[in-house]
């Protein structure tokens, strides 16, 4: 049986068009997927991603436990309310997930991951926390959303659980906390904009405070979309257990120091990097007509390469796509699409990013 969010009779409410998403009942769109997709890009809307699971790290023992397990180092977190994107790897360098790490105090780190991993994530950090002074809490009390667009912070400030001055005063990747209620500076469409974590009670008011001040609701569509115009990964298809952070354009994400935290996966990592092997991941702008879609084969000179994630960017009116290719292809290749090869030009993503095309069209 599916799950639902604290927001699903809302959604029905509001006339979406409910599907599955990794075992949740989520909204694909409300009527139009690609004016949600241009509000965001222009004004505002707002996402309801009470699927993803935060889980809150309580106890002495919660840096040492990040500093096992994730990619970055929490050692970066010197000042409460800053923020590291990451991933978590097996010992074989593949992606567990990828998440955010939200540091308040050395007894208390903040830890949001995806939907669909979930379950793995949670058992895998108690696992590890076994031995050590730290309890692993997943807040299934908490509902999520993300309010993202240009005007995002101006119309939402007077409706979060945080002092507005203090939420508007966060900068990028950074967040603040009022009992229950989080405020982060963080998304995941290339906009300007907060996620918010409050109590699952509360989503609906806020919810229905947000559409009264002209924020528009949006579905997993335009969430899509925007990502894939920002260039942002989406686990499951740009990566998974099978693909390392330097197959997927995440080596940024990294910390090679201090040379002695041995992170789960870094022996496997540093032996990819010594050996060089690392495919190319790069943008993709379909030449001629047609639509990127995950799977479809790439031709190059040197060798296949194959699309991750693809689609059609409305703020581009093209089809883009992220792909994996031979470490020595050039900038021209062939994507075969239903046993046709149509042209296509490597690019460095994101597409777009706060509203203007970042690619030469």
């Amino acid at each position: 049986m599916s799950q639902r969010t604290p927001l699903y009779e809302q959604h029905l409410a509001d006339g979406a068009k409910i599907v599955d998403f990794s075992g949740w009942d989520m909204p694909l769109h409300y009527g139009s997927q690609v004016d949600e997709h241009h509000s965001v890009r222009r004004a505002a809307g707002v996402f309801d991603v009470s699927h993803m699971c935060v889980v809150d790290l309580r106890g002495s023992g919660g840096r040492a436990l990040l500093s096992r397990l994730i990619a970055n180092d929490p050692g970066k977190l010197r000042s409460p309310g800053r923020a590291l994107y990451t991933c978590m790897l097996n010992d074989r360098g593949g992606v567990i997930d990828d998440l955010i790490v939200y540091y308040f105090a050395d007894d208390f780190y903040r830890v949001v991951v995806n939907a669909g991993t979930r379950d793995k994530d949670v058992a895998w950090l108690r696992q590890h926390a076994e031995a050590l002074p730290v309890e692993v809490q997943e807040r299934r009390d908490l509902a999520m959303l993300a309010v993202q667009g240009p005007r995002a912070r101006e119309l939402a400030a007077p409706r979060v659980g945080v002092a507005a001055e203090a939420a508007l005063a966060l900068k990028p990747f950074t967040a603040a906390m009022d009992g229950d209620w989080m405020v982060a500076r963080t998304g995941y469409t290339g906009e300007d904009g907060w996620e918010l974590v409050l109590p699952a009670g509360e989503a609906r008011e806020l919810w229905q405070a947000l559409l009264a001040a002209g924020v528009r609701p949006c579905g997993l569509g335009a969430r899509d979309t925007l990502r894939l115009e920002a260039g942002l990964n989406l686990y499951g298809q740009d990566m998974d257990e099978e693909v390392s952070p330097l197959a997927c354009g995440l080596a940024w994400t990294i910390a090679w120091a201090p040379a002695d935290r041995d992170f789960i996966g870094r022996g496997a990592l540093e032996a990819e990097r010594a050996a060089g092997s690392s495919p190319r991941f790069v943008g993709l702008l379909l030449e001629d007509r047609g639509v990127l879609r995950a799977g479809y084969p790439v031709h190059t000179a040197h060798g296949e390469g194959i699309v991750t994630s693809g689609g059609f960017s409305p703020t581009l009116s093209r089809s883009i796509g992220l792909a994996r290719l031979p470490a020595g292809a050039g900038e021209q290749c062939e994507v075969e699409i239903r046993g046709r090869r149509l042209a296509a030009r490597v690019v460095s993503p994101p597409f777009v990013r706060h509203g203007e095309p970042r690619i030469a069209l």
